[in-house]
């Protein structure tokens, strides 16, 4: 790809999975043996708060199990390296990317290490469990849940990616099905704009045919690569 100075990268379950993490969709629709709609929506928690904030306790405890793989740690290079402009947005609730370095992140969809007061908005580093009707630090209201954007929720930080988007010069897109909205209208976005656009993934996803450049491998093997590329675009 040609020089660049912006640079937006987002992340989806495909690059955590090489590190073990199952994927938002699995067979028949279940997502760790649960159906989304059971343990990812408002109505859900509202339903059965117990077995929400369990599913996300388990959830956060696995995490001591796994391990950032070679394309969070390539991003992370990335992220000390690329003296212009960079975002790393993902879609995973992990913290695999912070373990591996990166630092210019956010997640649009919520942090597994993080709970959320219903109450008054205030979010906290959580990394035990979350018990239903857990009070709030800062409102003390017994409405701690978990910092997860369920279904039907706003994304965090839309503000902020979009302007990152609207300046990008690239956009890549690295093991997203592209079929969860809104990011997955970012790479119209970033077209609309004038970035240039790459997808990484597995294999096309459902908006394949709206990218510049389609490169179908495991991640582990081809952000690498990609960064390589980007990182030895700069050097004199």
């Amino acid at each position: 790809m040609a020089i660049a100075d912006s640079i937006v990268v987002l992340t989806g379950a495909g690059i955590s999975a090489e590190s073990g993490i199952a994927t938002f969709r699995g067979p028949g629709g279940l997502w760790e043996g649960h159906r989304v709609e059971d343990v990812c929506t408002p109505e859900a928690l509202a339903r059965d708060p117990l077995l929400v904030h369990r599913f996300y306790d388990a959830r956060r405890a696995a995490l001591a199990g796994v391990e950032p793989n070679a394309a969070h740690r390539a991003l992370a290079r990335l992220d000390a390296e690329w003296p212009g402009e960079l975002l790393i947005v993902t879609q995973n609730v992990d913290d695999l990317h912070e373990r591996a370095g990166a630092r210019r992140l956010l997640h649009m969809h919520g942090e597994l290490l993080s709970a959320l007061c219903a109450s008054c908005g205030a979010r906290r580093a959580w990394r035990d469990d979350l018990p239903p009707g857990t009070a709030c630090v800062d409102c003390g209201a017994p409405a701690l849940r978990p910092d997860i954007v369920f279904f039907g929720e706003m994304p965090y930080d839309m503000d902020r990616i979009d302007a990152a988007l609207a300046r990008a010069d690239i956009f890549v897109s690295i093991g997203t099905s592209g079929a969860v909205y809104p990011a997955a209208g970012f790479v119209q976005t970033a077209r609309w704009h004038g970035a240039q656009t790459l997808e990484i993934n597995l294999e096309p996803s459902g908006g394949s045919h709206l990218f510049d450049e389609s490169r179908m491998g495991a991640a582990g093997k081809l952000v690498p690569a990609w960064v390589d590329d980007m990182l030895a675009s700069i050097s004199p």
